[in-house]
């Protein structure tokens, strides 16, 4: 990784290390928050045993969830990105543009164990995937034409190729999207985790440690900062942990 691996307890730490790391650069960085350290940068379908065809998902949640909505996703990427703000499976691996956001989703489970803040330079993840970009530090849209080559039917029509992640922005077209300030990786065919994809070094990538003993005085910390479950999920759902 492009750093060594070091603890953070707390957010004075964690911005002390990210001045350090980042020095002014001028690369776009984003965010991941994992509440296990041992868990590894890998999407949802891609984790599971004996998975299913991902047309499988794709198809099954296209059939029901087309009576419900109000109305009706443009593309392929538009229903992951619906099947992934549901929970169903897919290849996309969620990330942010703000290290508080992160920092939070690696507080909230697994309190017995070490988190994980990882910090990822996107324009650097998509090099390695030889992705020429017309200007520098551009990260693609999901519109792009060669996304197509992420997108589930072309994956499921041929079997042969195989591409590295990417990292690329989507529409944020929900209040969730917005206040999570989201974006997100695609992994292709295989499981290339994103600590793995490419050659050595791997500096696209690093992470910090977040001791257990730390999450709870970090819970803390980031709800007097306004950082809670309602901020980051503006549905009613979340407003009965308010009171």
């Amino acid at each position: 990784m492009k750093y060594e691996t070091l603890e953070i307890e707390t957010i004075e730490i964690l911005l002390k290390h990210l001045k350090e790391h980042l020095n002014e650069s001028k690369y776009p960085v984003w965010f991941r928050g994992q509440a296990d350290s041992n868990w590894k940068l890998e999407p949802k379908l891609m984790r599971m045993d004996n998975r299913l065809p991902e047309t499988h998902y794709y198809n099954r949640f296209k059939q029901s969830a087309s009576f419900i909505l109000p109305s009706q996703p443009k593309s392929e990427f538009e229903w992951l990105f619906l099947m992934q703000h549901y929970g169903v499976p897919t290849r996309l691996l969620d990330w942010s543009e703000s290290p508080l956001v992160a920092l939070y989703f690696a507080l909230n489970s697994e309190f017995d164990k070490d988190g994980s803040l990882w910090v990822l330079l996107p324009t650097m993840l998509n090099l390695k995937s030889h992705y020429k970009p017309d200007y520098e530090f551009e990260i693609p849209s999901y519109e792009d034409e060669l996304l197509k080559n992420y997108e589930p039917t072309i994956i499921a029509r041929e079997r042969k190729s195989s591409l590295l992640p990417m990292a690329a922005i989507a529409p944020r077209n929900s209040s969730r999207m917005q206040s999570q300030q989201g974006v997100f990786t695609i992994s292709h065919r295989e499981n290339i985790r994103i600590e793995e994809a490419g050659n050595e070094p791997f500096d696209h990538v690093w992470n910090y440690i977040i001791p257990a003993k730390a999450k709870k005085g970090l819970q803390k910390d980031l709800r007097l900062l306004g950082f809670t479950k309602f901020q980051l999920f503006p549905e009613l759902d979340s407003l009965s942990d308010n009171f």
